[in-house]
């Protein structure tokens, strides 16, 4: 009984220690910018700044760091809801629970698009960290992909922006390798614009909403982790206004011996606005397809089993 209590006692401190320590931050603090995608291939977090401070009480500035204040911050719940680790077999931090999905450790991350080895990997402001839960906890064949760049200054409407997408497989050593992504979907705020990657994974693509835009991409060759590129554009957000004008209808009828004569007023008539474009992002860039296999899935698969197990 007394160790239970005492377990308890300790987790009580532990969580309080860390929501004091994101209660702490402030606009003083290095920021970094946190994408994460979800087990439907879904964006819900696009570029998020996020103040980079000492949530776990290590002494260092880290990827833990950045998770636990993402969720603090924009997670229902906050992190004691959402987010999860434990120590490992081999005595590293590993990630058991990301964005509230708990599948027996199938994640990735990478910080500034470079394979991040755990979650002990420093940070420093300005950085950016890209989550991913896989879609299929067991298939591995799930490739993170990326842009050329991540985000621009303020463009000017009607803007053409040049982007080339490449995603990583493996090499037999388990090196990184670069692959240049053809024939993928550009959308802006979820929606496809008809831009597709030529042969080099290149697309042009003209930003004609203003406010914020999120670019991703999607694959029917090759299943990929959703991309990002954010662009602010110039210009007042374009919001939706209808009107509607009702004439009453009255009707008068009158009655003598030898006539009988019925007046109507004019119809009812309604008007409405053309529906302009709904300024807010969307999210939910579904990429599906076939995946490319450069490695066998069992080696694959094992060698991110052990990269987690070692984190």
């Amino acid at each position: 009984m007394k160790k239970k209590f005492a377990m308890a006692a300790a987790l009580a401190l532990t969580l309080s220690a860390v929501s004091m320590n994101v209660l702490s931050a402030s606009a003083e603090d290095p920021q970094v910018y946190v994408s994460i995608s979800n087990d439907k291939r879904e964006l819900v977090l696009t570029e998020e700044p996020i103040a980079l401070t000492d949530a776990d009480n290590d002494g260092k500035l880290t990827i833990n760091d950045a998770f636990i204040n993402t969720h603090e911050s924009k997670f229902e719940g906050g992190a004691a809801a959402g987010y999860k680790t434990s120590v490992g077999q081999y005595g590293g931090l590993q990630l058991d629970k990301l964005w509230g999905v708990e599948n027996g450790g199938s994640y990735g991350y990478y910080a500034n698009d470079n394979f991040s080895m755990g979650l002990t990997d420093e940070l420093k402001d300005g950085d950016y960290l890209q989550a991913f839960i896989y879609p299929d906890p067991k298939n591995y064949n799930y490739f993170y992909s990326f842009f050329d760049k991540k985000t621009d200054a303020d463009a000017d409407p009607d803007t053409e922006v040049t982007l080339t997408l490449s995603y990583y497989t493996f090499n037999p050593d388990y090196s990184l390798k670069t692959n240049l992504l053809e024939g993928a979907k550009i959308t802006v705020n979820g929606q496809e614009t008809g831009a597709v990657t030529d042969a080099e994974g290149k697309a042009t693509i003209k930003l004609t909403e203003a406010g914020r835009n999120i670019i991703s991409a999607k694959s029917d060759s090759v299943d990929i982790v959703p991309p990002t590129y954010v662009v602010n554009v110039k210009g007042e957000a374009v919001t939706t206004t209808t009107t509607t004008t009702t004439t009453t209808t009255t009707t008068t009828t009158t009655t003598t011996t030898t006539t009988s004569t019925t007046t109507a007023a004019p119809k009812t008539t309604a008007k409405a606005t053309t529906k302009s474009k709904n300024n807010s992002p969307k999210t939910g860039d579904a990429g599906a397809g076939a995946a490319v296999v450069t490695l066998g899935a069992a080696a694959f698969a094992a060698f991110v089993l052990r990269r987690r197990d070692e984190k």
